[in-house]
């Protein structure tokens, strides 16, 4: 090999390195300004929450979209995670012959664990991706500017009325889906043994505690703010024309996901210490 073609390779080599350097380099800035813009707009959120006027029919109306219409998709999930979860575990538990703790055991891992994230991660993606879509194709199409000038507060509008409702809502979407987790696992135990309704329950009931519950469902209304702010911040700043629209909704399932787990390692930490 000629000194020349070393040379270029040599060349070719370090602007590689070069460029995977700066590619690097703007990811980790690009993420910081991320977190430093949605901590500006989460203050922003609670700067203006309490202020009037408050738009208390858009907050029903958004409150009857996210709650209501995920609903259906809520309860199928619920019930085929407790019914799943009972035929999984009932070999397991007939190898020590614990098979009594079966009712026991389903209720404490969906009323602590499974039912919350699992019912969050299905708003993630249904719920999420639908605020950060809807917010970017306004935002494209002008109609958030339209709405400033015509004297509207557009983030009080779009952005409160959607986040209040995410945070009252997925709660209750978690209690309806832990609800019916229960009534699953209660035919996933029938279909190879028999125990009566009231038996059935009086296990469940007699191994929850509140540290079960409280935790869990206190942990909900964090997974459905985290959700409802980062889509809303997607949509909300979206500026890549149409194709910002598809990035948004996908970047809000994607990190409202995340988000998920993150809450979720933090609420475990924290129970762990004072529970």
């Amino acid at each position: 090999m000629t000194s020349d073609s070393k040379t270029i390779d040599n060349k070719v080599s370090t602007e590689t390195n070069t460029d995977s350097e700066n590619s690097y380099k703007k990811s980790l800035v690009g993420f910081f300004e991320d977190i430093t813009l949605l901590t500006k707009f989460s203050l922003r959120f609670f700067k203006e929450v309490f202020k009037p006027p408050y738009e208390f029919n858009e907050l029903v109306r958004q409150s009857y979209l996210i709650g209501y219409k995920s609903f259906p998709l809520v309860a199928i999930t619920g019930f085929i995670m407790g019914l799943v979860l009972t035929i999984q575990s009932r070999p397991t538990l007939a190898e020590f012959g614990a098979e009594s703790w079966l009712p026991a055991m389903v209720a404490v891992s969906i009323i602590r664990e499974i039912g919350p994230v699992i019912t969050a991660l299905i708003f993630a993606g249904k719920v999420g991706s639908g605020i950060g879509a809807e917010l970017a194709s306004m935002k494209v199409t002008e109609q958030i500017d339209a709405m400033e000038v015509s004297g509207i507060n557009p983030f009080k509008f779009l952005v409160i009325t959607r986040v209040l409702s995410s945070t009252l809502m997925l709660p209750l979407l978690v209690i309806v889906a832990d609800t019916i987790a229960m009534y699953g696992a209660y035919i996933g135990v029938n279909l190879k043994g028999d125990v009566t309704f009231q038996l059935f329950f009086s296990q469940v009931f007699e191994k929850l505690d509140f540290s079960d519950v409280f935790p869990a469902m206190i942990k909900t209304f964090f997974f459905g703010f985290s959700i409802a702010m980062i889509s809303c911040y997607k949509g909300y700043n979206s500026n890549k024309g149409t194709e910002g629209v598809g990035e948004s909704a996908n970047s809000a399932v994607v990190i409202g996901s995340l988000s998920i787990f993150i809450l979720d390692m933090i609420a475990v930490q924290i129970t762990s210490l004072f529970l």
